[in-house]
């Protein structure tokens, strides 16, 4: 097969060079442009400094509709209003990394609709998807730690939920929560109890647990690191220890980034990967769950890649054996 040729709408940007990292060094990929109006005609690497010797390749100003895939790596609302504005031929796959199109009921465009792009849960649906939603970064990592309980109807009461975040899923520009000399030895909560990820998380419980109206309730915080999400969940539950942990490894079987442990688990372990690591335990009767990934990588690019390689029929791993940095 003919290597899939890429196209990349706001590649200055954070998920935009993480995924020019990846693509840079996919062996099916040719990356036919990197869209940026403000960075048109530098090179990649005066961006992103770290690409220096991997690419020549300069910004452009310019669009080609002679791409396989086009991938949008823009802010919340701006995916609709670019293809509004620039309509892609309908044999060019999106893969949009927005929030634009992720709930059912916006998940349309010009005649394009879009899957929701969460391996673990429509898997299937991808491989024969024309356009991708890729989910959001604490929507991946949330519905990670509860997708097993779901589709076997344990989701039978109130979910409670702290997750922390790094810097970076707040985006590039600069704000007054993500200067360092604000963010570094600092800790807040943001957007409690009705953060957006939480309508796409309820979705996919709805969609594997048919009547689910339980409250999720989540509490998100600002961490003073750079990359990565942990969350903490917990629940009532008559499961076993030993009956979660078995329902959880056989969920997973077969999906080769998210891996199931009784360990205790860390940020370090999945930096700068695309995994997702999920830890299973029973306090009491009550069943509690860590999950942990990149925001960047699983909650963003990596995943948007993983989503390429489904629609492509690639293996699914294929550019993605990531190496963590233990220390």
């Amino acid at each position: 097969m003919a290597n899939i040729k890429a196209g990349i709408i706001g590649g200055a940007g954070y998920t935009g060079g993480e995924l020019l990292r990846i693509l840079v060094n996919h062996s099916q990929v040719d990356i036919a442009f990197v869209h940026s109006n403000s960075n048109a005609g530098n090179f990649l690497y005066e961006v992103h400094t770290d690409l220096f010797g991997d690419t020549e390749l300069k910004f452009t100003g310019e669009l080609s509709h002679h791409v396989d895939v086009l991938f949008l790596c823009v802010g919340h609302g701006d995916a609709r209003k670019f293809l509004e504005a620039n309509p892609f031929p309908a044999t060019v796959k999106i893969i949009d990394l927005s929030q634009d199109f992720r709930l059912k009921d916006r998940a349309t465009i010009d005649g394009r609709s879009f899957v929701y792009g969460l391996p673990e849960l429509n898997r299937d649906a991808i491989k024969q998807a024309d356009n991708i939603a890729n989910p959001g970064c604490f929507a991946t990592c949330l519905q990670l730690g509860l997708l097993p309980l779901a589709a076997s109807n344990n989701l039978t009461s109130e979910v409670h939920i702290t997750a922390t975040t790094g810097s970076t899923g707040a985006g590039q520009s600069l704000s007054a929560t993500s200067h360092f000399t604000w963010r570094n030895d600092n800790l807040s909560v943001y957007k409690a109890f009705d953060h957006q990820h939480l309508n796409e998380i309820g979705q996919s419980l709805k969609q594997l647990q048919t009547g689910f109206d339980q409250t999720v309730n989540f509490i998100p915080y600002r961490g003073d690191f750079t990359r990565g999400i942990i969350a903490s969940m917990y629940l009532d539950s008559d499961l076993t220890a030993e009956d979660a942990v078995k329902l959880y490894t056989e969920y997973y079987a077969g999906h080769p980034f998210t891996h199931v442990t009784t360990r205790n688990i860390d940020l370090k372990q999945i930096v700068n990967t695309n995994k997702c690591f999920i830890q299973v335990q029973k306090k009491g009767n009550k069943l509690f769950i860590i999950s942990i990934m990149d925001n960047l990588l699983k909650g963003a690019s990596g995943q948007a890649v993983q989503n390429m390689n489904l629609l492509f029929g690639l293996d699914e791993t294929t550019g993605l054996k990531l190496k963590a940095a233990a220390f």
